[in-house]
């Protein structure tokens, strides 16, 4: 079998190696050697963004902040549910994987970065959220594993208590905040209702239609 070609390498804000790796027209991000993910394996991801986009209530041009830019595919798919009016904030805080996208990746979802609604930030999302009181429409956030943290410790903050009243006070009233998670977490579930959602949870398949591991959505909507 051939083996993966190295496209490129880089560093976490926690030190955890991230690599870029191809074989054929096969595409994965590794971190620090396990598959944190796949150009294969996405409509988890996707169904982030039209499941939150569904559920939205904008009064006008729909503005949107999407945490973690992986592989472009939640950018994608929120795009195809927004109008031209749309404004989309993607906040990605590895510059590499934000240039993977201009590059190599690109393709793999249409190339939205291209697309006049997108503004590229590459800083934390933390202080994306922290910094935009009651501006956003829908916050979504496929940042690490979700709840449990995967390639930087300090992305738990996100999902504590302090991260979910920042991405509350970040939305609009009626707005949604959608989150990615590879697993359940009752825990996180219930701090989302401590913290003044109305949360639903589904569970959708890597793949969709087409099988692969179950990943976790919390939906959750400002009242």
């Amino acid at each position: 079998m051939k083996a993966f070609e190295l496209l490129g390498e880089t560093f976490s804000s926690g030190g955890t190696v991230l690599k870029l790796v191809r074989r054929g027209e096969e595409y994965r991000i590794l971190a620090d050697g396990a598959i944190l993910m796949s150009g294969r394996m996405h409509g988890s991801e996707e169904a982030l963004a039209t499941l939150a986009c569904q559920r939205m209530r904008a009064s006008g041009p729909p503005s949107v902040l999407i945490g973690g830019l992986g592989m472009g595919f939640t950018l994608r798919a929120t795009l195809d549910c927004l109008p031209l009016n749309a404004i989309v904030v993607v906040a990605e805080l590895v510059p590499a994987v934000v240039e993977w996208n201009r590059g190599p990746l690109g393709h793999l979802a249409g190339h939205p970065l291209r697309d006049k609604r997108v503004r590229v930030e590459t800083e934390d999302v933390a202080s994306t959220v922290s910094s935009r009181p009651g501006q956003f429409d829908a916050v979504l956030l496929d940042v690490d594993n979700g709840p449990a943290a995967f390639t930087a410790s300090n992305n738990a903050g996100l999902y504590d208590k302090g991260g979910i009243a920042a991405a509350r006070a970040a939305l609009k009233t009626g707005g949604v905040l959608a989150v990615w998670a590879a697993h359940k977490d009752r825990k996180f579930e219930q701090r989302l209702r401590d913290g003044g959602f109305d949360v639903q949870v589904q569970s959708e398949r890597g793949r969709l239609k087409k099988g692969g591991p179950r990943h976790t959505i919390f939906l959750s909507h400002k009242s």
